[in-house]
């Protein structure tokens, strides 16, 4: 009998590779208020955080400190920035598409802190969007991660009892693990599809 009977898997880091441009979007966005955001801060800190949550904090490191609600007022143009960015040239590793498209004896989701109109057109673009039985994006759920509500959410939408998370984040292994559920944790999206095929070799 199989172990996992649902895949649950986060976006950012994971499926995708869209990190640093993230990052890129923000750090164009943050340095006429004088916050210079370096790519080793936003990974050390930031990776697997919302928006809301980095806003709020490099606003306050900031000399002098700039309210979060101040910078929030940037969301609809990053958003846009990112989405314009990721569709012209989505950053995914083909094996790890081809292996999605494979995986037809599990449910799959996507649970992610990002957008439904961030995240959502871009599994499009990659053609995968029909191989998810259900998503999880950052306006379904009142508690983010590192709580365990967008897990327990996706796991609920798939009717799944014992599903398996792929994360990259700190945050995102406290919220599957406060779920309750097995977790593989990879470093990069490149890395994804080689560590999910061994977690399921002796499926």
């Amino acid at each position: 009998m199989a172990r996992y009977d649902a895949i649950l898997f986060d976006f950012d880091g994971v499926l995708v590779d869209s990190e640093p441009v993230h990052y890129a979007c923000w750090a164009e966005i943050l340095r006429p208020y004088g916050i210079e955001l370096t790519w080793d801060l936003y990974a050390r800190e930031f990776v697997g955080l919302t928006d809301s949550a980095l806003l709020d904090i490099l606003g306050s490191r900031a000399n002098p400190p700039v309210p979060g609600a101040k910078l929030r007022e940037h969301f609809p143009r990053k958003k846009e920035m990112f989405r314009e960015r990721m569709l012209a040239d989505p950053p995914a590793d083909p094996d790890l598409v081809n292996l999605i498209k494979s995986l037809n004896h599990y449910k799959l989701a996507v649970v992610t802190s990002s957008t439904r109109r961030e995240s959502g057109a871009v599994l499009e673009r990659l053609g995968l969007r029909d191989y998810f039985h259900a998503m999880v994006f950052g306006e379904d759920v009142s508690r983010h991660k590192p709580d365990p509500e967008p897990y327990l959410l996706a796991a609920k939408l798939l009717s799944a009892r014992k599903p398996l998370v792929v994360e990259d984040s700190d945050a995102g292994v406290a919220s599957a693990r406060a779920a309750g559920f097995d977790v593989i944790r990879v470093a990069h999206a490149s890395q994804t599809a080689n560590a999910l095929r061994a977690a399921l070799a002796s499926e």
